[in-house]
């Protein structure tokens, strides 16, 4: 495979992925975190630093909005829910490195 066509094809993923993350909205953040250590936060940031390797300047805010489709502050607004005390046990378990003792 050519670069231009793995390039298009990982496009088309990414934009793949957006949508489904914009189809559920139920999924939280942290629930990505907890169950695979990246949020839509973290792809807006790679994001951000993608377009920073090619020279172009992003902040985060736009970086956001590409992964949210809104602003981010709007989408807290109408989609975050407050975390669950299992969703923030879960969270603190899984930033622990392996083998290291309950507190």
């Amino acid at each position: 495979m050519d670069d231009k066509t793995r390039v298009e094809i990982e496009a088309a993923v990414f934009r793949h992925l957006l949508r489904h993350l914009d189809e559920r909205k139920d999924v939280q953040n942290l629930d990505l975190m907890n169950l695979a250590g990246f949020c839509r936060n973290c792809l807006a940031k790679w994001y951000v630093a993608a377009a920073a390797d090619k020279g172009i300047e992003l902040d985060l805010e736009q970086g956001r909005e590409v992964v949210y489709g809104m602003p981010y502050a709007e989408w807290k607004r109408k989609y975050q829910l407050e975390a669950s005390p299992e969703q923030i046990a879960a969270f603190e378990q899984s930033r622990k490195p392996k083998g290291a003792p309950d507190a």
